[in-house]
């Protein structure tokens, strides 16, 4: 591929919105130049962005895939990474990965779960993923390893309710850091979230339903280097489904703004998933734009939620080459029209996007 240049673009950086206009060029799916408009990009191709506005390609911290079609979906909105919290067989999510089309992936393979919890009883949940002993939960954490995975999914629930209990979670901690793996637990109620703060877990993903996080915990998950992926979209359309008053958004709503205030580092994540059974269908792509906006009412600016599913993303998963718009990264881009650092809608309004230099289809309305 010859170089290409997007020129005279307003852009987000994975960090901040830079002043002016830019011009931004890549070849080889690697961005090599970044420099003001007008200042002698590389010859090649040219794409004019008047208008327009580039950013990183997202990050969906938390999918699921059951279509080989899916990862192309997301790269259609402009999700050009996905981090897989729970897909299987194995040998599914490496053909995925195969294809090379669409969202780049990584993945945690099948999740760890109790003996006794809601995940037991899925239909086709894999036996070795069910553990009820600390040596159980590291013979399973060698076995993912064995697969290739990037990160160790267990699904916590709140002590008594089947899931790992505390020196089960441990022992998953301990395992997946001895294999230099990132912990990312599924936390859906408060006294998850205890365990898994107790546990050591590095990243929290969902945010409960069930009553507010109180100011103890708060304060344990924002200094003590944890990450959450609250996943608004799901937990909202979980509570819309259950109609349970004793389950509400305003709790996960709540959390967020909470940990938001006291410095917590959150993370764009959606759920995204069409599995039979689970409580809320969310849509691979058009959701990321919704947590999006979803991540603003509850109290993160704009460019807050641009940094959630872009460098803050990247560095909370080590994903060191992507991100940012700079020299050297991956050339995974968005260009949207407006300004979606003053107005978040913004993100939905998209012009192109680049998947590792790829042009990639963009979705049809129809798709939304």
């Amino acid at each position: 591929m010859t170089h290409a240049t997007l020129t005279d673009v307003a852009a987000f950086d994975g960090t901040d919105r830079l002043e002016g206009l830019w011009d931004v060029s890549f070849e080889k799916g690697v961005i090599t130049h970044v420099g003001e408009s007008g200042t002698n990009p590389p010859a090649g191709q040219r794409i004019d962005g008047t208008g327009a506005t580039l950013l990183p390609g997202l990050i969906d911290a938390h999918v699921h895939f059951l279509d080989p079609e899916e990862p192309g979906t997301l790269a259609g909105f402009g999700v050009t990474t996905a981090l897989d919290m729970g897909t299987w067989p194995a040998a599914f999510v490496s053909a995925l990965r195969a294809a090379g089309t669409g969202a780049d992936i990584r993945s945690s393979g099948a999740p760890i779960a109790g003996t006794g919890g809601t995940h037991a009883h899925i239909p086709g949940f894999p036996a070795d993923s069910l553990v009820g002993t600390a040596d159980a939960a590291r013979r399973t954490v060698a076995a993912r390893v064995g697969q290739g995975v990037d990160h160790i999914k267990p699904i916590l629930e709140r002590p008594g309710a089947g899931g790992p209990d505390l020196a089960t979670a441990t022992a998953v901690v301990e395992a997946a850091h001895e294999a230099g793996l990132r912990v990312v637990a599924h936390a859906g109620n408060t006294a998850a979230y205890a365990l898994a703060a107790e546990a050591g877990i590095d990243v929290l993903t969902h945010a409960p339903l069930d009553a507010d996080l109180d100011h103890e915990l708060v304060q344990a998950l924002s200094g003590g280097g944890h990450v959450v992926v609250p996943t608004l979209t799901m937990m909202r359309g979980t509570a819309r489904a259950i109609g349970n008053p004793a389950l509400s958004y305003d709790h996960a709503r709540d959390a967020v703004t909470a940990l938001h205030r006291a410095g917590a580092t959150i993370v764009a994540g959606t759920d995204a998933n069409n599995a039979p059974g689970v409580p809320a269908a969310v849509p691979h792509g058009s959701s990321l734009h919704d947590e999006l906006g979803l991540l603003v009412e509850a109290g993160l600016s704009p460019v807050e939620a641009l940094r959630a599913a872009t460098g803050v993303a990247a560095r909370a998963f080590g994903l060191h080459d992507r991100g940012g718009i700079r020299p050297g990264l991956r050339a995974d881009l968005l260009l949207v029209a407006g300004d979606p650092c003053t107005d978040i809608a913004a993100t939905r309004e998209i012009r192109g996007v680049r998947a590792a230099g790829r042009a990639v289809e963009r979705a049809r309305p129809g798709n939304e």
